[in-house]
């Protein structure tokens, strides 16, 4: 089942308890759940098959709702835009893209105009060796947009959602990852079926848009940052390469919601506190570095100019606000039915059973708590969506636990049911499936 960090004991001292924390942080992070041989040989075995398997399913589930789709306005946003900024040529004086000055989500323009921009220089170089009437691109205009010629390029559609896609089988991978290395093999399983199939996390995986990058970044920022403060316990040689990951989580962050930046520094002090005992004069300028290298990127983002970049802090692109109704109707929706369930079981176990109160379960948790309650107010934003993939974290923890109990066989037949019920629902909703 892998290696858990168990509670300790209410009757020990916090001396005691934080030591004992630290100890099966160490433990759990040394171990490789059988992804790497003693020899540092890469091994996919059963459990990387199943959950290969499974996010083979989810990258089946977005392709089927690609070629449902028809290309929309805000592709066409995206689309030039985004191949813009890549170009360095802002088509109106004074503005950074013909969208105007990007104040949120530049990331995300990026992202969906770089594989139209590749494709285009792909065409640009082939034409050079195609017969005048066969070729692509006119002579005359060397800086055409990729939107004006959709006719003429093949798979736009899909070019423009590959990398959303990815960037949700990245997180599916990540969230896997981390959960069986800390709950074990069905741990790991129970948190990412739900997140495959998750409608909402399905619906962001194809279109153009910044939540799914902003879940990426801050699952990715929140455990790196509780690595940071584990290696600090050990030599500073392996503090770097942490701190060089935690920077670029936070570029994520940063790069796809301005406002979810501090939110994700917050959370990240405040659980490395929990970890980083005798080393907690040193979080603070860990995480300035990591906020700074963050905004460094950002700005590079804008094509290093000051002025496009000041937009950011000249609007309200930054403000959060307090509301559950997003998270309320999230959970209401029939397609999350099996999800609802899974979170009502699982916060009615982690309240009744000691065993279940401990860091591995506590951090998701409570990260789900603070990013369901707040809301963008200068911005559309969905940070409801930005939680799922704590909230699935937690229920494959609690779940984790009842395993190993006395009725641990009717507890994974109850957790086997509640994935397969959230699976039908999701599967229901996609559109003529059935």
């Amino acid at each position: 089942m892998g290696i858990r960090a168990r509670p300790p004991s209410r009757q020990r001292k916090s001396a005691g308890r934080s030591s004992r924390l630290i100890r099966e942080l160490r433990r759990s992070l040394k171990n490789e759940s059988g992804i790497r041989s003693g020899s540092g040989k890469f091994r996919f075995h059963t459990p990387q098959r199943i959950a290969a398997g499974l996010l083979l399913l989810f990258l089946a589930q977005g392709l089927w709702l690609t070629s449902r789709q028809t290309l929309s306005e805000r592709d066409y946003q995206y689309a030039r835009c985004g191949r813009e900024m890549w170009e360095h040529a802002p088509p109106l004086a004074g503005y950074f893209t013909s969208c105007g000055n990007i104040h949120d989500g530049v990331l995300a323009y990026r992202l969906a105009g770089l594989p139209l921009a590749l494709y285009v220089d792909w065409e640009r170089l082939a034409d050079h060796f195609r017969k005048p009437e066969d070729r692509v691109l006119p002579t005359s205009d060397a800086t055409v947009s990729a939107w004006e010629l959709r006719h003429q390029m093949t798979h736009v559609m899909m070019l423009l959602r590959v990398p959303f896609l990815a960037a949700g089988m990245l997180l599916g991978g990540v969230l896997w990852w981390v959960t069986r290395r800390l709950f074990g093999d069905a741990g790991g399983y129970t948190a990412l079926t739900l997140y495959c199939f998750s409608p909402p996390v399905l619906r962001l995986t194809v279109m153009p848009n910044a939540e799914i990058l902003t879940a990426l970044g801050l699952f990715s920022a929140i455990y790196t940052a509780i690595g940071v403060a584990h290696a600090m316990q050990g030599p500073r040689r392996k503090w770097r390469p942490r701190i060089v990951l935690l920077t670029a989580a936070m570029a994520l962050v940063a790069g796809s919601h301005i406002a979810a930046l501090p939110v994700a520094l917050g959370l990240s002090l405040l659980l490395m506190l929990w970890i980083a005992e005798g080393r907690r004069s040193l979080l603070l300028p860990v995480l300035l570095t990591a906020g700074a290298g963050a905004i460094a990127v950002l700005f590079a983002c804008y094509n290093f100019s000051p002025d496009a970049f000041s937009y950011i802090f000249r609007s309200d692109a930054g403000q959060l606000g307090l509301a559950v109704d997003p998270a309320r109707r999230l959970y209401e929706s029939m397609g999350n039915a099996g999800l609802t369930v899974a979170l009502v079981a699982a916060l009615w176990l982690y309240v009744a059973l000691k065993r279940t109160i401990y860091f591995g379960n506590t951090t998701p948790l409570l990260t789900a708590v603070v990013l369901s309650a707040v809301v963008t107010v200068g911005v559309p934003g969905a940070p409801q969506i930005w939680a799922l993939p704590f909230v699935c974290a937690f229920i494959g923890g609690v779940f984790a636990d009842t395993f190993e109990m006395p009725k641990g066989r009717v507890a994974m037949a109850a957790a086997v049911a509640v994935c397969g019920l959230q699976a039908v629902f999701c599967l229901l909703s996609l559109p003529g499936l059935l």
